[in-house]
């Protein structure tokens, strides 16, 4: 078994192409820079700056309604020749790929012509399977297990445009079919050109390219947010608007960007305050939903836990001695085999790999049990609150703790799963402010649990060392990191934990 020292250099060999810190989807919003102390101070003003960005984001992308829509026409032209559309992703993006096929799902009933994968399989839905997203031949082998052949079409979604497993599949898939891959980033091609698999991709013309850029994250790095919604946003339309002729989309387009950027945000702010003051007094919290929103309500449950150190979701054939603060479940499912039928608007398709050991399996999957059964098991064994999200006709319901608001909503189901994404997006990363799980907008808590986030956090801990008046080569930092990381639990801040280690070490 390799030394932490051992796996330090093992990274510094490779690091040159994991130093992401010049990329704008790594950089730290102007808007932002005061977000936790402001949240402390007055919430909804907090949220009103969460908000800012959200519509600088959403203002950028008002000129690319003709990409999207010859992405769309691709589409059409696959479905209708008897071909097959996937999407993919790696993390949030690889989520987003999930909540698109399952909006296609709900939208097409009975169509088996979509299929969406993310680095991990459906495992990693909830929890991320450590250094996936570092191998492009993963990318390669989960697109050919699932029998991706010519005909067929792949959509690649990255945030950053740099994530080896998304650039593999991507690759993999221009190079199997004639209709080739569309790669979808959010950060300028000048500034990815540095690294040799994304120049790989770029220039590959069997790859068609829609960039997304828009600028930095609300919290530094968090592309769950604004990067993931304006791709959540383009590869959503193109799938469920896909026969719509160039002017009609345009008009979608533009209608759309607006009725997001009316989204009132005030409301949130005593939700923010309520769900925050329930953990501060040591209980937990059941969110539950439908069949129609689950899917966007776990993604952002479940985001929580990578991007702020918390206890990931409890596994019942592992480990629940470490609760998650939150949970989702679907009361009109008994069985978790309902429930994630329920949620996915199929069987979830998990990857049996000899190299994982059964630890991402089919069993595992189940194991994470979102049905009534699950829920009553959490209650018995947790003092626990409900939060309830559910869709009717006209409205989104949210109620907790005697709280309650009335969010408008159409017959679009997309837009409806984008205003709650952005919505419960900006909740929950109100709610970490209020209760420090970042400092300003720098996330303090991250998790590194691949190369690219050991790269963050080494990044972080020398600015925060450089705030303090100190500093330390990156070799150094990255040496701790993985001196810490041995010994560290799923929930503790190896960004915080490295630089006392450093200071100590003066």
């Amino acid at each position: 078994m390799a030394t932490p020292l051992e796996l330090a250099q093992d990274f510094l060999s490779i690091s040159s192409q994991f130093k992401l810190g010049h990329l704008q989807t790594e950089s730290f919003h102007p808007v932002t820079a005061k977000l936790s102390q402001t949240l402390i101070k007055k919430t909804g003003e907090g949220i009103s700056l969460l908000k800012e960005v959200d519509t600088r984001a959403l203002n950028l992308i008002k000129d690319k309604a003709d990409e999207v829509h010859l992405m769309s026409l691709k589409i059409h032209e696959t479905l209708t020749l008897g071909g097959r559309v996937f999407f993919c992703g790696c993390g949030a993006t690889g989520r987003l790929s999930l909540v698109v096929e399952t909006l296609y799902r709900q939208s097409f009933t009975g169509k088996n012509n979509v299929f969406a994968f993310m680095a991990g399989g459906d495992f990693a839905l909830i929890k991320s399977v450590e250094s996936f997203e570092d191998q492009t031949s993963y990318g390669e082998r989960q697109l050919m297990e699932l029998g991706f052949k010519e005909g067929d079409l792949l959509i690649a979604t990255t945030e950053g445009g740099e994530t080896p497993f998304v650039i593999g599949a991507a690759l993999k898939a221009a190079e199997v079919s004639s209709m080739g891959s569309y790669f979808l980033y959010c950060n300028p091609d000048e500034l990815l050109s540095g690294l040799e698999r994304c120049r790989l991709v770029l220039s590959n013309p069997k790859v068609a390219k829609i960039n997304l850029s828009v600028g930095p994250m609300g919290i530094s790095g968090s592309t769950r947010m604004q990067a993931s919604t304006v791709l959540m946003m383009a590869a959503g339309a193109a799938l469920l608007h896909h026969n719509m002729d160039q002017v009609k989309f345009s008009q979608y387009w533009s209608d759309s960007l607006h009725e997001l950027n009316q989204l009132d945000y005030k409301w949130l702010a005593p939700f923010v305050e309520a769900e925050a003051e329930l953990y501060k007094s040591k209980k937990f919290l059941n969110y539950t939903s439908d069949h129609i929103l689950g899917i966007s309500i776990l993604t952002d449950t479940t985001e929580r836990s990578p991007t702020f150190s918390l206890s990931g979701f409890e596994n019942l054939i592992g480990d629940i001695s470490r609760p998650s603060l939150s949970y989702l479940f679907l009361p009109a499912a008994k069985t978790s085999k309902d429930a994630w039928f329920a949620l996915l608007h199929r069987a979830p398709r998990a990857l049996d790999w000899a190299e994982f050991n059964g630890r991402i399996n089919i069993d595992q999957v189940y194991g994470f049990d979102i049905s009534t059964e699950g829920r009553l098991g959490r209650e018995k064994r947790l003092e626990t609150k409900t939060f309830e999200i559910t869709h009717h006709h006209s409205y989104v319901l949210f109620k907790l703790e005697g709280l309650e608001y009335k969010l408008p909503v159409g017959g679009d189901i997309l837009l409806t799963h984008l205003k709650v994404k952005i919505l419960i997006n900006t909740l929950s990363t109100s709610i970490m402010g209020l209760l420090g799980r970042y400092e300003g907008n720098v996330m303090t808590w991250v998790r590194a649990s691949n190369n690219k986030l050991v790269d963050r956090a080494a990044r972080y801990i020398a600015e925060i060392l450089s705030q303090q008046g100190l500093s330390r080569t990156y070799e150094q930092i990255v040496q701790e990191i993985f001196k810490q990381l041995e010994g560290i639990h799923e929930n503790e801040p190896i960004v915080l934990k490295v630089v006392e280690a450093l200071k100590l070490s003066r």
